[in-house]
């Protein structure tokens, strides 16, 4: 059988995939692995767990069976309400929690959601840790009475918790900054206009009114066109974006112009950097991350330390190595100093202080890097499994000796569909471009199912 656990949790269609049953069944399971649910009779106190969730109406029954689940075995609940992800993943830590859940199915549409553990500290869980709460579904359990159960309470107030420390990271206050923040109708849409105002900005937000059912629509980091279309009838001086449950963040300029992950990891790199912040001057990215991202960032005297695409490669690379900054293209940014996990609303609250104290414009800050054209093919209904014959091999090597340091290339098995990715960047997109088709041809060739 499939894995049910993918790269963030278990996530599905509400209701048909992810059901009430199976979120109870998992939430058992998690309690035993990761609560130890019978260390009350062992120590004298119930573990304690956290639970959070985005707004999606499916989030109501899903966080129900989830607490009953918790409940039932011995654990201890606190509700946390409609918060971040990263919100969640810091209280779990703060307050001493033994592990946390979020449901969310981030920038997916409605329909979908998901459960996402949280092991003590608020880290995410390793592979194995997930195989084992998977391998104990559905066992034989002796569930406690009386005394034993599990109590719960609401504890919707701690999202001030939450806000007040990623205001404390900060260096710089943002007096004078106009920005336009796009909530995506999420799990940020209270927790981040409210932390920027305390900043000091002057904030308009948008995608701030969630009605369960509108999350990640035509809003968000996914969908930038609304954000930029505010910021620049508004004049703004920027504007920034998360996704529903807010563990990632992207920008816009002045000018509209999208700044991406790796712009903002270039620019968090860069101010580090030079005030001695940034550990073993070095920053941990996938990957996927633009050339243009690992030029920039050695020509400023950084280190890129490349890990595969997720944010928990890039955090258990931190996490090992003891770096502090690392992230995707797509918004994941680490801030290990201050965060376990990615965290958008302190991305966000960073980049915003590096434009404040540097009083230098967004766009003038991101044009530290120089994104290289990139093209990428996704061959369809091929083996992946042949994704390093030597015929391809050798089709790889040839097409980066001719692209030399001005590019790369890039085939990636897709982890879940019949499909090669092949990306190519290059000093041109026409380079690029009859680069990428051609080893395109090559896949479809030697990779033939």
């Amino acid at each position: 059988m499939a894995r049910l656990f993918g790269t963030d949790g278990v996530r599905g269609v509400a209701g048909r995939d992810l059901t009430a049953e199976l979120a109870m069944d998992l939430s058992v399971a998690a309690a035993h692995v990761l609560g130890d649910a019978g260390a009350f009779a062992a120590t004298g106190r119930r573990p304690v767990a956290v639970v959070g969730r985005d707004p999606r109406a499916s989030g109501e029954f899903l966080e129900a069976a989830v607490v009953a689940g918790l409940a039932a075995s011995g654990v201890d609940v606190l509700r946390l309400g409609v918060l971040p992800t990263p919100a969640v993943a810091h209280l779990t830590a703060a307050l001493g929690a033994d592990l946390g859940v979020m449901l969310s199915a981030s920038h997916n549409p409605a329909p979908d959601n998901g459960i996402k553990f949280l092991a003590r500290g608020g880290f995410k869980l390793s592979d194995a840790v997930e195989d084992e709460i998977e391998r104990r579904l559905g066992e034989e359990w002796s569930f406690p009475i009386g005394s034993g159960v599990g109590r719960v309470r609401d504890a919707y107030g701690e999202a001030d918790r939450y806000i007040s420390h990623v205001l404390t990271t900060m260096s710089a206050a943002l007096d004078g900054l106009n920005v336009v923040v796009d909530c995506a109708h999420g799990a940020a849409h209270m927790v981040a206009p409210e932390a920027l105002v305390r900043a000091g900005a002057r904030v308009e937000a948008i995608g701030a009114r969630p009605d369960g059912l509108n999350i990640n629509a035509s809003h968000g980091s996914t969908h930038l066109d609304k954000l930029q279309q505010v910021v620049i009838s508004r004049g703004a001086d920027l504007g920034v974006a998360y996704d529903g449950d807010a563990d990632r963040c992207l920008a816009v300029d002045h000018t509209g112009a999208i700044i991406d992950g790796d712009h903002i990891m270039a620019v968090l790199a860069a101010a580090m950097h030079g005030e001695g912040l940034l550990a073993k001057d070095t920053v941990v990215a996938t990957v996927m991350s633009n050339l243009g991202f690992k030029l920039a960032m050695r020509e400023a005297g950084i280190t890129v330390v490349e890990t595969a695409v997720g944010d928990r490669y890039v955090l258990e690379r931190m996490k090992s190595d003891g770096y502090n900054l690392g992230g995707e293209q797509s918004g994941h940014v680490i801030m290990l100093d201050h965060a376990t996990t990615g965290d958008g609303l302190l991305t966000s609250l960073h980049l915003l202080g590096v434009v404040a104290k540097s009083g230098v414009p967004l766009k003038e800050l991101a044009s530290v890097m120089t994104p290289l054209p990139q093209i990428l093919i996704n061959v369809k209904d091929v083996d992946k499994d042949k994704a390093s014959v030597p015929e391809l091999a050798e089709a790889v090597a040839l097409a980066e000796a001719e692209l030399g340091e001005t590019g790369r290339v890039l085939i990636r098995p897709s982890g879940t569909e019949p499909m090669i990715r092949v990306m190519v960047e290059a000093a041109s997109e026409e380079h690029a471009t009859q680069v990428a088709s051609h080893l395109a041809d090559v896949v479809r060739k030697a990779c033939a199912s």
